[in-house]
């Protein structure tokens, strides 16, 4: 017997409704509908409640093969869930090349270290490029951080390459301005976030 049949019995053999047994185990009523239809499993620590609620051990609801194979897709996920958490805090650093000081201005004679509110020897067209870059990544890591438990694996991809994508023209385009400093620590966090959107690939396999 599957455990959608599993699951469904064991709910009627105590007489409750699907919105009952999602009340008693903390979880929604679609979450339960789903489990019961076979769209999906639950959990592990969703099934240790199901397994407490109904005293029944986890090997009577899950085969072995299938609890198996559910422990390693929750350990990815979690995995995933903090690869997407330092993915958007690399992103939400970017803050940091608008209010260090780390771009070069002339005055009289003397080059000194400013921030990018400070940065008044460089074209206007060159600052808007330098605003519109650093805000698209703080943006990504945003969205990265507010959706960082989606199951849409797609999604997140996509995400990720266009924040990586980004990070690459503005390494370009920072060793174009001779920007040193903003190059140094913007090439820092393309490694990193390189480093982790393969480690999340490979888990999501």
């Amino acid at each position: 017997m599957d455990f959608s049949e599993k699951l469904k019995n064991l709910r009627k053999s105590k007489n409750l409704t699907q919105e009952e047994l999602a009340e008693a185990l903390f979880v929604s009523r679609t979450a339960v509908s789903k489990w019961e239809s076979g769209r999906g499993y639950p959990g592990i620590e969703s099934l240790k409640e199901i397994s407490d609620y109904f005293s029944v051990t986890i090997d009577d609801l899950l085969s072995g093969e299938k609890l198996l194979s559910l422990a390693e897709k929750e350990n990815n996920r979690k995995i995933r869930n903090v690869c997407n958490f330092f993915f958007g805090v690399t992103d939400l650093l970017i803050f940091l090349l608008i209010i260090l000081p780390l771009y070069p201005c002339s005055i009289n004679g003397f080059v000194f270290s400013v921030n990018l509110f400070s940065y008044t020897t460089v074209t206007q067209s060159n600052l808007i490029i330098h605003w519109i870059m650093f805000i698209s990544l703080i943006v990504i890591g945003m969205l990265k951080l507010l959706f960082m438990k989606s199951e849409r694996k797609n999604t997140d991809k996509v995400i990720s390459f266009i924040s990586i994508v980004i990070n690459i023209f503005l390494v370009l385009f920072l060793s174009l301005m001779r920007e040193a400093y903003a190059i140094i620590i913007t090439f820092l966090f393309l490694i990193i976030k390189i480093a982790i959107f393969f480690i999340c690939i490979i888990t999501s396999k």
